[in-house]
């Protein structure tokens, strides 16, 4: 129970389950079936990963690989989606995250093109699902006080996202709560900011625009190194680095063929008509998507 702005605030928030390692056959009917998030702290304890993967580790093998980076800002009328704020060398930004808080964050970067021989550090957990798209390994770099605003994933996989280095906090909500969440029109992203959502003195929920909010049920909790989360598919998150760190999600398509065609109607039919309206009539655009709320 928060107050935000005078008013009483009330997160429908729970913890998210937490196992040490679970079978298949329980994962399967208590957490897949379902669509229910988990956490699972044993998976990747056995990788190489676990303990090779480090700062001076991912400097050595892909110091050289230009990357984007992303700030804090929330997207506008005129921002396409994942288009990064500026570039620099991997290497550089390691050591800017090194040194001390920076809200900088590296998402999407995919191992198998830029370092494929970083995939033998860890194994595909075939055993708990199907579909992995094995060509697209993915790493999220974040410096302290770096924010991941709420959105859900445009493909609508499944994903198993393990945490390395530093810790990181996590709201998460199920698809369907996309109305109480304010989600823009014709995209993935919702027009609320959450962040610092769990502080009342300095958190930018504004309930006078945003009143559905408090209607929202989710979870909240930390992630820290070694934890693998369990996200369905379309899962709402936003994520803020408590330290300096990065993760991995492995991706899987949803068994359903209704599951993979709305993933990539998302990806090339809503994508595309939404980047052609921000060139072409940004503001009109906007505002319409606010129009029809």
């Amino acid at each position: 129970m928060f107050n935000f702005g005078g008013k009483l605030h009330v997160m429908h928030l729970n913890t998210v389950d937490t196992v040490e390692s679970i079978t298949a056959a329980d994962f399967k009917k208590h957490y897949y079936e379902p669509m229910r998030p988990l956490i699972i702290r044993g998976l990747a304890k056995d990788w190489p990963a676990y303990t090779r993967w480090n700062w001076d580790y991912f400097k050595q093998a892909l110091g050289n690989v230009e990357v984007g980076v992303y700030n804090n800002i929330k997207s506008d009328a005129y921002t396409p989606i994942n288009k990064a704020d500026d570039y620099m060398l991997f290497g550089d930004y390691l050591d800017m995250v090194r040194r001390g808080p920076v809200e900088l964050r590296i998402f999407l970067f995919n191992l198998f093109t830029h370092a494929p021989s970083l995939t033998h550090d860890f194994d595909w957990p075939d055993q708990l699902m199907k579909g992995f798209v094995k060509r697209f390994p993915m790493l999220f770099v974040g410096g302290q006080g770096s924010v991941t605003h709420m959105h859900f994933d445009i493909d609508l996989s499944h994903i198993l996202h393990t945490q390395f280095i530093g810790r990181k906090r996590v709201l998460l909500f199920p698809y369907e709560e996309q109305t109480n969440l304010y989600r823009k029109p014709w995209e993935v992203l919702s027009f609320a900011n959450f962040e610092k959502y769990y502080d009342p003195l300095n958190s930018k929920i504004d309930l006078d625009k945003f009143p559905a909010l408090q209607h929202a049920k989710g979870y909240d909790f930390i992630l820290e190194h070694g934890d693998t989360l369990f996200m369905p598919a379309g899962y709402w998150h936003h994520m803020e680095y408590i330290d300096s760190g990065f993760a991995m999600s492995l991706r899987a398509l949803q068994n359903t063929v209704g599951g993979k065609l709305k993933g990539a109607w998302n990806l090339f039919g809503m994508r595309n008509i939404d980047t052609l309206m921000k060139k072409t009539a940004p503001e009109w655009w906007y505002n319409y998507k606010k129009k029809i709320l």
